[in-house]
């Protein structure tokens, strides 16, 4: 009976854990740096690359600047690797991650596949990012820009936005802004 408990636990953390990175992409995606600042323990360490190496509360700090000319993200991921111990896990989480960046000669896209490496602890009975570190293991740049949003193949339908204004706000009421 208690191998069965002990299964039932890991299968409920490991959900939980998937859905701590995907409120992350949404955090990301929707720049709602309120959400991303409740995933990440506060003394967690962040590493992406040349953007930022150090600690995570400092980079969220910065990600409005960081984020400032994208005017499109958009995070998928695909698989997802998760190895528990007790109140500890490690997980690499694969990615395919859009970016359309806004620059003084055009907008240019950067497509990237790639994994985070993260660690996260179980504290207070809630799973956080205690590390995450990013790795690209491909990109694909489109300068100038192909994304098109006023094909007629997409004719009427919502825009999503990198901000408070996105339809999912208006859509999803059980979705609000800065919170999980």
């Amino acid at each position: 009976m208690n191998d069965i408990n002990t299964k039932i636990q890991e299968i409920i953390d490991k959900d939980a854990i998937r859905e701590l990175v995907s409120t992350y992409c949404r955090a990301a995606d929707r720049h709602d740096n309120e959400l991303m600042r409740s995933l990440y323990h506060e003394d967690a360490f962040d590493d992406h690359g040349s953007f930022f190496k150090g600690k995570a509360m400092e980079f969220i700090d910065m990600l409005p600047e960081i984020q400032k000319p994208m005017s499109i993200l958009h995070h998928n991921v695909t698989t997802h690797n998760i190895k528990l111990n007790g109140a500890y896990a490690e997980g690499e989480t694969y990615i395919i991650a859009f970016h359309q960046v806004q620059s003084d000669s055009g907008d240019y896209d950067v497509l990237i596949g790639g994994r985070y490496f993260d660690k996260y602890e179980k504290r207070n009975d809630e799973w956080k990012f205690s590390s995450r570190a990013v790795d690209a293991d491909w990109a694909y740049v489109a300068d100038p820009s192909q994304v098109n949003l006023t094909h007629p193949m997409i004719e009427g339908a919502n825009i999503g936005t990198p901000n408070s204004k996105d339809p999912s706000y208006n859509y999803l009421k059980n979705f609000k802004r800065g919170e999980r």
